[in-house]
């Protein structure tokens, strides 16, 4: 925990002694050396449960501090919710200020909560179930959720409601609709789960004399919320959601005609009976398929549903959240933005991740105990939040095709909730000269091991991986290489699926591979950015396969035990536009707001003729974001590498010409009389 020089801080707990305890507790801080931060005591502990507090005040600073709990004597001391928390928090509403500060810096309109795959869990076991959320602390469940980690529910369905509040945005609640992962609850059990989304309702916004409007009253916030916004569900999809959809609407509808509802685009797509007023849709790609994607909403149907676009991040050939990522999602954002009749909302997603806990790649805001980062692509969502603009301009944009971007990388082997041997590696250039051949003898060394939850070893000359987790790799090699043909045996033990053999590997987290017996053992196909050319296929346990993965610029060939499996251009990177633009009018300073993405690697001399706009005064303001690398990333230790910078901006008449640099998305601040 990180401790500051002079804050204080609250430790409470709950508390009964029995056996004979009576000697007092001393409630210490300690830093990361061993010094003492602050201490103070507890005492008259006795057989009943009752809660117990000290303040106490920092005498130092340590971003490692821990704290200790210790006393003399005999007996049993049981403890309950312990909890130590600084008095300084976000509008005294118990957050860190520093990241609640961060989220208000994007200017957000609305808050999806409480997230993804956090609201129908893996199974029913391990949902987010909001009940479980609120009233006092020590009453709320605590949930081992699909990310790997115990959530305390200390920032449950209230905190979240406040949060949103807090930040001035719409709250948009996302409630089970009686599917997880792998379960759904009959229909004629769902009276019960229908019931709850009325109830959540009436906790953020019924009177105070209703059962859950007094509840929200008594955790402070007697004023509803004023809920607008539900989505029913999850990426949930099929006849299973499409039977179970109507039944929230209509209920809803009923007693709260003025909830605006969100449904799933998944699996077959979204319900038509009844419409939704707005429909979510996810996308999560490589930055070429985010820039393709830009025209994306251009012809889409006026007459339909709205589009939330509810979650969407470059989160493939993107490093750990590189430079390169952030202008795929501005390129993409230019078409959000050209289309704001139809999509009517959309958010970057992962918000957070805690640094010692990362089981996403990546996620906008990464902190520690004491310290935060945003990536490049956080910058651009605050470029365009800070200069939105009021009314669209029509633009139009002359580019050239950005030239493709260059091939290569390393090789790896991983596993997907599968536990796989792998032997006999062997990595050939076309002159054949061997560029890498595995001697496991020595163990994995030249290998790096990679996955939350891997259990890599070395056994009898065979790599091997035991543990039945996703998104398991190992690789190794060198990013310079470009053509090769990579050869191996494979031989799965137990799990759900096959092998994944990758090819062209730059960051720890790409996701270029053959898939071979994925989609549960079902079906193999190359993935590089999306799904290509699957075809049916069935991965036996116990049994060595030859393969063979031939690279040759765009395409690639894959054999298994000596029969071609797929021959295809499995990425058409260059095929995609340098440039992207839009401009709006801000109607409170009068400026004309152009934004630009140079999705070039090289820097492109532009003319933007602006002979529609008038009373322009020939000064204005560039908003800069770019790198000397599309690869360079932010960290800990240099959280601003990456992020924009403002110069001014000299013109006349209604033409600008200027020179956006690669990699570089500009917002252009163009000042009027």
């Amino acid at each position: 925990m990180n401790m500051v020089q002079g804050d204080s801080y609250t430790f409470k707990m709950a508390a009964r002694a029995t056996d004979g305890f009576k000697s007092p507790v001393l409630v210490r801080m300690v830093s990361s050396e061993g010094q003492e931060l602050a201490a103070g005591q507890l005492q008259g502990f006795n057989g009943n449960w009752n809660y117990y507090s000290v303040d106490l005040t920092a005498s130092g600073s340590d971003p490692k501090a821990h704290l200790e709990l210790s006393s003399s004597g005999s007996g049993v001391l049981y403890l309950d919710m312990v909890s130590l928390m600084p008095d300084k928090t976000w509008k005294n509403h118990g957050l860190r200020v520093d990241l609640a500060e961060s989220l208000d810096a994007l200017h957000p309109k609305f808050l999806r909560f409480p997230g993804g795959c956090w609201v129908e869990g893996d199974d029913f076991a391990h949902m987010n179930h909001w009940k479980n959320t609120v009233g006092n602390i020590d009453v709320r469940t605590p949930l081992w959720n699909i990310w790997g980690y115990n959530a305390t529910q200390g920032m449950g369905f209230y905190e979240y409601l406040q949060l949103a509040e807090d930040l001035g945005a719409e709250p948009l609640f996302c409630i089970n609709v009686g599917m997880s992962h792998k379960e759904h609850i009959p229909m004629d059990r769902m009276a019960q789960w229908v019931q709850d989304a009325l109830d959540a309702i009436e906790y953020a916004n019924g009177p105070t004399n209703s059962v859950w409007g007094s509840m929200r009253a008594a955790a402070g916030h007697p004023a509803p919320f004023n809920l607008k916004y539900m989505e029913i569900g999850n990426e949930n999809g099929g006849d299973i959601y499409r039977e179970r959809w109507p039944l929230f609407v209509h209920a809803i509808h009923a007693k709260y005609p003025y909830i605006q509802f969100v449904a799933n685009h998944w699996a077959g797509g979204y319900p038509h009976e009844p419409m939704p007023d707005i429909v979510d849709e996810h996308y999560y790609d490589t930055p070429e398929w985010f820039m393709r994607n830009a025209d994306h909403y251009d012809k889409y149907d006026r007459t339909g549903p709205k589009i939330f676009v509810g979650e969407y991040a470059v989160t493939k050939n993107c490093g750990l959240g590189n430079l390169r990522g952030a202008i795929g999602e501005a390129a993409f954002m230019t078409g959000l933005e050209r289309n704001s009749d139809v999509v009517k909302m959309a958010s970057y997603a992962p918000l957070l991740v805690n640094l010692n806990h990362r089981a996403w790649n990546p996620d906008l805001i990464n902190f520690d105990s004491s310290k935060w980062y945003g990536l490049p692509s956080y910058y651009v969502q605050q470029m365009f939040a800070v200069n939105r603009g009021d009314v669209y301009l029509p633009t139009t944009v002359e580019s050239p095709l950005a030239e493709p971007a260059e091939s290569g990388g390393m090789i790896g082997v991983g596993t997907w909730n599968t536990a796989a041997e792998f032997k006999d590696v062997k990595v050939t250039a076309p002159d054949g000269k061997v560029l890498y051949e595995s001697d496991f003898s020595k163990g994995a060394r030249g290998w790096k091991l990679l996955g939350n939850g891997a259990s890599w070893s070395v056994q009898d000359g065979v790599l091997q991986q035991t543990a039945e987790k996703e998104f398991i790799r190992a690789v190794t090699g060198k990013r310079e290489w470009k053509d090769y043909t990579l050869t191996l045996k494979a031989r799965k033990i137990s799990g759900d699926e096959g092998f994944l053999i990758l090819f062209h590997i730059v960051g720890d987290d790409d996701r270029n591979w053959w898939n071979i017996g994925g989609w549960g053992n079902t079906a193999d196909a190359i993935e590089y950015g999306h799904t290509m050319d699957s075809k049916s296929s069935h991965i036996e346990t116990g049994r060595w396969y030859d393969i063979k993965l031939v690279v040759e610029g765009k395409n690639v060939k894959c054999y298994l035990d000596g029969k071609l499996i797929h021959d295809l251009i499995y990425d058409d990177g260059g095929k995609v536009s340098s440039l992207y633009a839009t401009a709006a009018t801000d109607d409170q300073s009068g400026d004309v707001i152009v934004k630009v993405v140079n999705a070039s690697g090289k820097p492109l001399e532009t003319e933007i003729d602006l002979s529609g706009a008038t009373n322009l005064t020939g000064k204005g303001d560039a908003i800069v974001l770019t790198s000397a690398s599309g690869t360079d990333e932010n960290s800990l230790a240099e959280p601003a590498k990456v992020s924009p910078k403002t110069e001014e901006v000299s013109f006349s008449g209604t033409s600008l010409k200027r020179s956006f640099p690669g990699n570089s998305f500009t917002v252009l601040r163009l000042h009027t009389r």
